[in-house]
């Protein structure tokens, strides 16, 4: 049987994606995944949504406490929203796609989703994500710049285009082959499929 093909798509904006990962490793019992960077933004325009965050205040509220419990669930660091939450991640997203570009991809986008969801640094704020960037020993100056690399630009932009064709609707989503597993909370029926059992 052929190895799986997984991916794993993630805005850095996503406290579900957030959650899925710090589990992934895990979860899926350390089997390689592609993470892919994308630009919710740019999805949601494309499909026409938008984010529970932002209009229903109740729907918010919400999301927020069961975001907050699935963390306390998970084990992981109680939560600490940044303020605003959601912002504009566009620079976010660029520094890392170009992170993957250099080899540092995982690192960042991990220190950088602990750095918003675990210390409430808000990432629509350039210098906030440099010091992300920084920890995971990239570059600042060099990311700073990337973000206006056309390159860079129109990795992240075909990157959405190409999620969005392949029927990805949201983030997270785990993409194993062809089958998509949408939400947090399906991470672990994605893993049943990984090991061919499947979700009945």
């Amino acid at each position: 049987m052929h190895p799986r093909s997984i991916s794993f798509y993630f805005d850095l904006g996503s406290p579900y994606a957030y959650l899925t990962a710090e589990r992934l490793g895990e979860v899926l019992g350390g089997r390689a995944v592609a993470w892919q960077p994308i630009s919710l933004g740019g999805l949601f325009k494309a499909n026409g949504r938008s984010s529970w965050a932002v209009g229903d205040p109740g729907v918010r509220k919400g999301g927020i406490e069961e975001v907050e419990r699935r963390a306390r669930a998970y084990g992981l660091p109680e939560l600490c929203w940044p303020e605003p939450w959601p912002s504009n991640y566009l620079f976010a997203m660029r520094v890392a796609a170009h992170a993957f570009q250099v080899g540092c991809g995982e690192a960042f986008t991990l220190q950088a989703f602990r750095d918003a969801f675990q210390h409430g640094r808000d990432l629509g704020i350039p210098e906030q994500v440099l010091q992300s960037a920084e920890q995971t020993g990239l570059d600042p100056d060099a990311a700073c710049a990337a973000t206006e690399d056309p390159q860079v630009k129109q990795a992240l932009r075909a990157a959405t285009e190409e999620a969005h064709a392949r029927g990805v609707i949201g983030v997270p989503t785990l993409a194993v082959d062809e089958e998509l597993f949408w939400g947090d909370d399906r991470l672990v029926e994605a893993a049943a499929a990984i090991g061919g059992g499947g979700a009945p």
